[in-house]
């Protein structure tokens, strides 16, 4: 059911992939105000407009997904480790440690994010091609043990492969669909890579579906499958000092396939159940490395992108000079999946709690995503009632039923569950009520603060810049100054090119006839007034200019008394 519902919405996510491939680092944040943005044929929306309303929306969902997600993938490494250790020496080790593990777990992988993208994808090549080739051979060593029975097992929990597959009842079914999405989720970063990526309107949709097809189709449910047809009673574990087995030994383990690992090992491969057990699970530890830095690149880049359109503090969307990476949003999510990985550790329902949290931000953003496929095609010319239709509405419907299963099953459920949707409450129900905090203060601002914006171009541009900015209804007055001066190049054209013929004494300084143009405009109309004062100056050339953006405090309508905005 994961599967299905994780098709639907990645068809929608290569749609729209497809329409814009422009998004950049924002995604699905991109796609949602866009969407509105074409529909009423503007260029930005305004601060209570349906296309910020839906960015925003689409931008919680995000973050909620996104900035969790790593801290529950610190805690499985942390827990992992934990349980390789116990192997060799029959110890547990303590929270604290845990904790340190988790703290520099998140620190590494950290910083291969922060190498950039090369580096980045270089590391998820290499970890997929081990995790793939794991995942191939446990299978098939699984099912070979099922087809020859080396343990003379007479009672298998699952009577054969249909058993395996059928639903067996629906309470059942959901829960596990609510936290099986977590393997399944990753196919919809790729549109935030679109910037970095060589010819995204074609690339980036086809990575959409080929990765949830190799990731979702071809390993993890094929190896569900060989997991399920596998276990008997020979799988054993202890509950309460008593012994227990097939599903309820799984049930009761850490890492139910490490444990079918030794079996494996132990009945097919002669005696190797123990390295066979750890080989596998230093696989998946390299496997969650993968995992953690492919949210992490996602994660920032969304930050990155929404500080760069105002939505967050200007802080968060900084770029590395060298690397190309919101790197403070990065230092940022580092710390947040340190602390979100200690609390994981200390106990399975915080951990699941917090994981549960992650999936309610997951199934929200993909729900609305379906809904941004519809409402962006709708009178397109090629539009299709299946692609653009049918398949975002099931996908609507299909991540509709799985909120209402995280928050009803888990709500009605035993003791521990209903912790765990506390927990879940409590993390979602906090980023809310600060985003709608957060989003109510920006919109004051936005709507009644002004900035001064004061470019220094070429005169011969002035006359075009003045069109553009009243075609656009940015303005209502400016002011222009003739002035000279001097940028990097100190007034001399080709300076810094390497070419020995344009080199000069340094100590020469030419000053250049430009142009000065102030105007002030609202805090919302910032980020417009300068993509459009870019296109309308842009040569290519040195000496385009510049354009600073400063504050202005207060105005005065010197005849009428008007104040603020209402005097620009």
């Amino acid at each position: 059911m994961a599967l299905v519902l994780a098709f639907l919405t990645a068809i929608s996510y290569s749609q729209l992939a497809k329409l814009y491939p422009e998004a950049g680092f924002a995604g699905a944040v991109y796609f949602a105000e866009k969407a509105f943005l074409e529909r009423s044929g503007a260029r930005r929306g305004a601060p209570s407009s349906m296309a910020r309303m839906a960015k925003l929306s689409t931008g919680w969902a995000a973050h909620l997904f996104y900035w969790v997600y790593p801290g529950v993938m610190v805690a499985f490494m942390a827990t992992l480790i934990s349980y390789i250790y116990n192997q060799f020496t029959g110890k547990s080790l303590s929270v604290l440690e845990l904790t340190l593990i988790g703290v520099i777990f998140a620190i590494v992988t950290g910083y291969i994010a922060y190498r950039g993208i090369t580096g980045s994808t270089f590391t998820s090549i290499v970890i997929n091609v081990i995790q793939w080739g794991t995942l191939v051979i446990f299978s098939g060593l699984a099912i070979f043990y099922r087809l020859h029975n080396p343990q003379s097992v007479t009672s298998w929990t699952f009577s054969g492969a249909w058993d395996v597959v059928k639903p067996h009842t629906l309470t059942g079914v959901l829960i596990q669909s609510t936290l099986a999405i977590l393997i399944l989720v990753g196919f919809e970063s790729s549109t935030s890579l679109s910037a970095e990526t060589k010819n995204a309107k074609r690339t980036i949709p086809r990575a959409i579906i080929l990765s949830l097809i190799v990731q979702g189709l071809l390993a993890y449910l094929i190896e569900y499958f060989a997991t399920g047809t596998m276990i008997s009673d020979k799988l054993t574990g202890i509950v309460d000092g008593k012994t227990v087995t097939g599903m309820a030994a799984a049930a009761a383990s850490g890492a139910p396939i490490g444990d079918l690992t030794v079996l494996i090992g132990n009945n097919v491969l002669h005696g190797i159940g123990f390295g066979l057990m750890i080989s596998m699970a230093v696989t998946v530890a390299i496997a969650i490395i993968g995992t953690t830095l492919s949210c992490m690149n996602t994660a920032m880049r969304v930050s990155g992108g929404m500080a760069a359109d105002q939505e967050l503090p200007s802080m968060m969307g900084f770029i590395h000079k060298k690397f190309a990476i919101p790197h403070v949003a990065l230092v940022a999510l580092i710390m947040v999946s340190a602390v979100i990985g200690a609390i994981g550790v200390r106990s399975v329902v915080g951990l699941t709690g917090i994981t549960l949290a992650s999936n309610l931000g997951t199934f929200v953003l993909y729900g609305l995503t379906c809904i941004w496929t519809i409402v962006a095609y709708r009178k397109r010319s090629d539009h299709n009632i299946l692609l653009h239709d049918v398949i975002p509405a099931l996908g609507v419907l299909a991540n509709l039923v799985m909120l209402i299963a995280i928050v009803y099953l888990y709500a009605i459920g035993n003791a521990d569950s209903k912790n765990e949707a506390y927990i879940m409450f409590i993390i979602a129900g906090g980023w809310l009520i600060v985003s709608i905090a957060y989003v109510g203060i920006t919109s004051m601002r936005k709507s009644y603060s002004m900035k001064m914006i004061s470019a220094m171009i070429r005169p011969e541009s002035l006359s075009v810049l003045m069109q553009v900015l009243k075609d656009e209804d940015l303005i209502l007055g400016m002011t222009v100054t003739k002035i000279k001066g001097f940028g990097r190049q100190l007034g001399k054209a080709g300076a810094g090119s390497g070419d020995p013929d344009l080199q000069f004494n340094s100590d020469r300084i030419s000053l250049i006839p430009k142009v000065r143009v102030d105007l002030v405009v609202n805090d919302w109309d910032v980020p417009k007034v300068m993509e459009v004062m870019r296109e309308a100056l842009f040569t290519g050339q040195v000496g385009d200019g510049k354009i600073f953006v400063m504050d202005a405090k207060d105005a005065l309508r010197i005849r009428t008394g008007e104040k603020g905005v209402l005097a620009v």
